[in-house]
């Protein structure tokens, strides 16, 4: 199964790297991981003053996975920000946990692959929005620009064809006013939030949902949103679940994760390639070697391209991000008591930053994930946003271009 996040940053990221024939001077000073700098810490479990509570921090490769997989049995809950226990309220895909997670995770993966992830078809809208995002592109005639809103606008369309079954044009000056606020949620982490919650539940998701509930055929539905109105219809239906508010939580979390964190992961590929343009043309001269200059990237190219899936690794990997976790029970990983119910938070970027399994970590070096063939290889260690039971591949659409944690 391909999530769409995938398809969506393989298939635009293929065809906007073979624009890039070069790039300006160096970009200024690398980004040093938070666990490249917490390696040289004492131990590879610790505490932390964490706001008004206490974090317990993992790095290290051997511990983390120890703790996400070996133990995952031991961390069904998600530790709770008091941001998103304002504005999610326990509810939603990615903060909620208990019933509400038992109830909603299998039928969102469920209804997620009926509606297109992983199927021809929703490769086939990917590479018709390319299309579209490619003559945008060009309008720009060669002069500087920012791709901000382009290529946010095209993630969020490949989400809202999956939870809609609808697009947005280029121009449409209220749907950049949603990705507006949507910037500045994922940037400013402020009370900007429950502005956006508002404004998409108010407005926007609310005539939506209207349009939705005019012409729902319970017998067909069309898109996500369909379906969770169909399960709300349903005698016997979980009503802690399946109720207005989640979906309007749920509908909120898998536009934010398709739309500005692929984004996102789109424009810092680009910077990359800027900043490296042999790297570029290399890409470039792979690209010609398998498709030419004509026919459009599908998925099906990626096992004949290992340079180009190792640069698309590589930009993953200098992209961490993870989530924290609370403690089922209590535990003792790596020989270290934690109680039950404390906050844990594992840093992945100290595996993707470590020189034992990265011999060049602070530079951008697609040979981490090349063997001595030149063929691609994989690494236990690249854990750019989770591992474990709760590794679910759906989509930046629910997850940053390539895979998110639960």
């Amino acid at each position: 199964m391909e999530p769409v996040g995938t398809v969506t940053t393989i298939l635009l990221i293929l065809v906007v790297m073979a624009l890039v024939s070069g790039g300006p001077k160096p970009l200024g000073c690398r980004y040093r991981a938070p666990g490249m700098l917490m390696l040289s810490t004492p131990g590879p479990i610790f505490t932390l003053r964490f706001g008004l509570g206490w974090v317990v921090v993992v790095i290290g490769y051997e511990v983390v996975w120890e703790v996400l997989v070996n133990r995952r049995d031991e961390f069904t809950d998600r530790g709770q920000f008091p941001l998103a226990e304002k504005t999610n309220k326990g509810l939603g895909i990615f903060m909620s946990n208990g019933e509400t997670w038992v109830q909603t995770q299998p039928f969102t993966l469920t209804m997620l692959r009926d509606f297109g992830m992983g199927k021809r078809s929703v490769e086939e809208q990917v590479q018709e929005e390319m299309g579209l995002l490619l003559q945008e592109l060009a309008q720009a005639k060669g002069q500087l620009f920012d791709p901000a809103v382009l290529l946010s606008t095209a993630m969020g369309n490949t989400i809202c064809h999956i939870l809609i079954s609808e697009r947005f044009s280029y121009s449409d000056e209220e749907y950049h006013h949603v990705l507006w606020h949507l910037a500045e949620n994922f940037h400013l982490e402020s009370s900007i939030a429950g502005q956006v919650r508002v404004f998409l539940g108010g407005e926007f998701l609310a005539r939506k949902v209207a349009e939705h509930k005019a012409t729902l055929d319970l017998e067909a539905p069309q898109d996500f949103m369909d379906a969770f109105l169909c399960r709300m219809e349903q005698k016997g239906n979980p009503r802690m679940a399946f109720r207005w508010d989640n979906m309007h939580a749920m509908a909120f979390d898998m536009f934010v994760s398709g739309t500005e964190s692929t984004s996102i992961t789109l424009r810092y590929c680009l910077m990359l390639l800027l900043e490296h343009p042999e790297v570029a043309g290399k890409v470039q001269e792979e690209i010609e070697w398998v498709m030419g200059r004509e026919r459009t990237p599908t998925l099906r190219d990626r096992g004949a391209m290992p340079y180009t899936e190792a640069v698309l690794h590589e930009t993953l990997w200098f992209l961490d991000l993870t989530f924290i976790w609370r403690a089922k029970w209590d535990m003792q990983p790596g020989g270290f008591i934690i109680p039950k119910g404390c906050i844990i938070y594992p840093i992945l970027s100290s595996t993707l930053w470590d020189p034992c399994h990265f011999k060049n970590p602070e530079a951008f070096d697609s040979r981490h994930f090349l063997d001595e063939k030149r063929g691609f290889k994989k690494s236990e260690a690249f854990m750019p946003f989770s591992a474990g039971g709760w590794h679910i591949k759906t989509p930046p659409a629910l997850g940053r271009g390539g895979h998110t944690s639960r």
